[in-house]
């Protein structure tokens, strides 16, 4: 056997053996994320809806950016006694979530949001409880009948361009806590030209989507 028989040979071995250990070690890796990662649903087949009957989530998506800058601050009212029970009937934490145009991108984002997963990461609110453009507020709240609402006084409007110079307040509205319906929405509203008015909105039903959130006219 000639020299150039040998290297070759010797070559061909090595880079067989080169081979071998990266399909070993690929095949490692497989199994070890099969057995440690958890199970991740597919969107199109999820496990049963399950819900804290006493939680209450309210999603404000996102919209221009100098709108999402402006928080909205939360007014929990007993329904009966008219009393504000902002911080006495109710405790509250947040998330950041982001779903819009992207929804088909990212389906378990729209999925996590109904159903709070060990990927769900909840940050407590500091003072007040307030919602900012992509924010998703969970609301830990005592069995009752209640009126919602969300406002901005002016010195949190940030200098934004709208004919409303005094608060934005938005409707009332109205939630029992034996409501099936547990994601409910606010989101500013718009004049007749599709300028922002100045107001918000809180509603059962989530608004349109263009780019942004289409605000309610």
């Amino acid at each position: 056997m000639n020299m150039s028989s040998a290297t070759g040979n010797r070559k061909f071995n090595f880079n067989f053996l080169k081979q071998a250990a990266e399909k070993f070690l690929i095949n490692i890796l497989i199994v070890a994320a099969v057995i440690f990662l958890p199970a991740v649903p597919s969107f199109g087949e999820q496990p049963p809806l399950k819900h804290n009957p006493w939680e209450l989530i309210i999603y404000r998506p996102e919209n221009t950016k100098g709108m999402n800058d402006i928080r909205c601050g939360l007014k929990l009212e007993d329904a009966e006694t008219g009393e504000d029970v902002t911080y006495s009937k109710i405790s509250a934490k947040y998330e950041w979530v982001s779903i819009g145009k992207n929804i088909h991108k990212d389906p378990m984002n729209f999925y996590n949001l109904f159903v709070p997963s060990r990927w769900t990461v909840l940050y407590p609110y500091q003072r007040t409880y307030y919602l900012s453009g992509g924010m998703a507020m969970h609301l830990l709240i005592q069995k009752g009948k209640y009126k919602i609402s969300f406002y901005t006084p002016p010195e949190h409007q940030l200098d934004f361009p709208c004919d409303n110079k005094e608060q934005w307040n938005s409707n009332s509205f109205y939630y029992d806590t034996e409501n099936p319906a547990k994601v409910i929405f606010v989101f500013p509203e718009a004049n007749e030209n599709g300028f922002y008015s100045g107001k918000w909105c809180v509603d059962y039903k989530a608004p349109e989507w263009f780019i942004f959130t289409k605000p309610k006219m």
